[in-house]
């Protein structure tokens, strides 16, 4: 992807340009638009790709294009001053300088999970904009070179379709959440390469930003060392052949037993199958009663054949058959485990839908050793106090405990077993306390079953319960609170790359990596 041609200079020139006196007589939007107008090198109309509330239906649209969670588009939720949609780096480039000269706090959505919608709401810091990366969806596939160059603002699914195109032996495991935009998302594996700009404006390539800043951003997460507009990533061999499958047990039929089974196995199935087990409430065969259903939903790298062997070795316990099973290809393959209709064709993943849209509170595990049957009851107990609540395991082991967890900052690696996923979804505002509560007291319930020392979190589910950044003065202290919990050991080695590459802490929000405090780096 070649390099924007912006020229770094000129934003400098500006910077002695624009005083103080004339940015205070000039409305923040009218004050942005000259910084960035004299900015570019070309006369480039920014209020196009600049949205505010005063056209409110324009303004709303584009705020709430990628809110996965609506429960921050409630409006008592602080809205940003305005929206800039960048089409080019050199825009970025623009922004970031513009608004360290201007003093705007800016945040950055990429279209990630961001369950807390710490890309478009800052409750710490007022006024700020967004950056909004939607427009950056270029990408270009090389199947010789087994890569991809994708922008920060295509969707996974995106690049799913365009590497069927080229290829149906080749694909790219970023999850089954095709709506996500890479850059919000990618969490460091397979990555080769990238494109940052950072707290001075200057667009970096791998080699530029120094191994220290790649490793970090290869996991660290998004908002805290610059503004990724893109990502070199690795592609890995598919077969032409794979299966799904999707079966579900209910406590009738010996869900629990089932369940245990699958625990004590998660981290010592086969390699090459995926499973993940959703647990809901479900209406029982017994009029007007609930009951809890398991759905295993699973995709294996091979035919329905090898299967049904894998599954008799290693879980024999869940009975799976071939009449339960899918022969398919990759590409489809990304269709069954989305969810979409079972007529889709592949070119829907192109519509970037959202199926999983709606007001929610998540949070995160993982677990060392299995769940007991009686903990599974106290569970399911709890489950049925909740309206709409999910639990979903995510076995490890395979390819993840191979990987040293230093390797990147995503820690979680051998030695965890199972990953856990809480979530409870509602419609009526009114009612966030209450199903806020409900799943906070299922994860105090859950204490006792999962890591500890520290209780490790999963990053792109963040959870503010973990504790937040208040202000741009953060201590090491307060941060290494969460900042252990999502990233073990790495933390100590993020706050160092932080401090050397942004040691102003301009990329800031209520869970970003910070700085050193500076009497500290004077120490050291």
């Amino acid at each position: 992807m070649a390099p924007s041609g912006s020229s770094f200079l000129s934003v400098f020139v500006f910077l002695l340009v624009l005083s103080p006196s004339s940015i205070d007589s000039l409305s923040t939007k009218d004050s942005f638009l000259q910084c960035l107008s004299k900015n570019s090198e070309s006369s480039y109309p920014f209020s196009t790709i600049l949205y505010t509330p005063n056209n409110s239906s324009i303004f709303t649209s584009v705020l709430e294009s990628y809110v996965q969670n609506l429960r921050f588009s409630q409006p008592t939720v602080p809205k940003p001053e305005f929206i800039i949609t960048p089409l080019y780096e050199s825009h970025i480039q623009a922004v970031v300088v513009c608004s360290k000269q201007l003093g705007i706090h800016l945040r950055v959505r990429s279209g990630g999970h961001d369950y807390e919608g710490l890309s478009y709401v800052s409750e710490i810091e007022q006024p700020f904009i967004v950056v909004d990366l939607a427009k950056l969806r270029s990408i270009s596939v090389d199947i010789e070179d087994n890569s991809a160059w994708v922008e920060a603002g295509a969707t996974t699914g995106e690049l799913y379709y365009r590497i069927s195109e080229k290829s149906n032996t080749h694909g790219y495991p970023a999850g089954v959440c095709t709506s996500l935009g890479i850059g919000g998302h990618i969490t460091g594996d397979n990555v080769i390469d990238a494109r940052i700009i950072d707290a001075y404006g200057r667009v970096l390539d791998r080699r530029a930003m120094g191994e220290d800043l790649f490793w970090a951003i290869r996991g660290g997460g998004g908002g805290s060392f610059g503004i990724i507009t893109s990502w070199k990533v690795k592609l890995v061999p598919v077969p032409p052949v794979v299966t799904v499958f999707r079966v579900a047990r209910t406590l009738e039929q010996g869900a629990t037993k089932i369940l245990y089974r699958f625990l004590q196995a998660s981290d010592k199935l086969d390699e090459n199958l995926f499973f993940r087990v959703s647990t809901q409430l479900a209406n029982a065969s017994e009029e007007g009663k609930k009951t809890i259903s398991t759905s295993y939903n699973g995709l294996f790298l091979g035919d329905a054949k090898r299967l049904l062997q894998v599954m008799q070795e290693s879980f024999p316990e869940l009975g799976l058959t071939k009449q339960d099973c899918i022969e398919t290809n990759w590409i489809n393959s990304v269709l069954y485990m989305g969810f979409f209709p079972n007529n889709s064709t592949p070119e829907i993943l192109l519509q970037r839908q959202n199926l999983f849209r709606g007001t929610f509170k998540g949070k995160s595990d993982f677990a060392k050793k299995p769940i007991h049957e009686s903990a599974l009851e106290g569970l399911w107990e709890m489950m049925y106090e909740e309206d709409t609540p999910a639990v979903a395991f995510v076995p490890y082991g395979g390819m993840m405990s191979k990987i040293s967890e230093s390797e990147i900052p995503f820690p979680h690696r051998k030695g965890n077993m199972f990953f856990i996923s809480y979530t409870t979804t509602w419609e009526d505002p009114s009612e966030n306390a209450k199903h806020i509560d409900w799943i906070r007291k299922v994860y105090k319930y859950m204490t006792p079953y999962v890591s500890m020392y520290p209780r490790e979190a999963y990053l792109n589910y963040r959870d503010l319960d973990l504790g937040m950044d208040k202000n741009t003065n953060t201590s090491f202290k307060e941060a290494s609170v969460w900042g252990s919990k999502y990233f073990k050991g790495s933390f100590k080695r993020l706050v160092k790359v932080k401090t050397k590459v942004d040691a102003g802490n301009f990329f800031r929000h209520e869970h970003s990596i910070p700085p050193l405090p500076i009497s500290t780096r004077k120490r050291k």
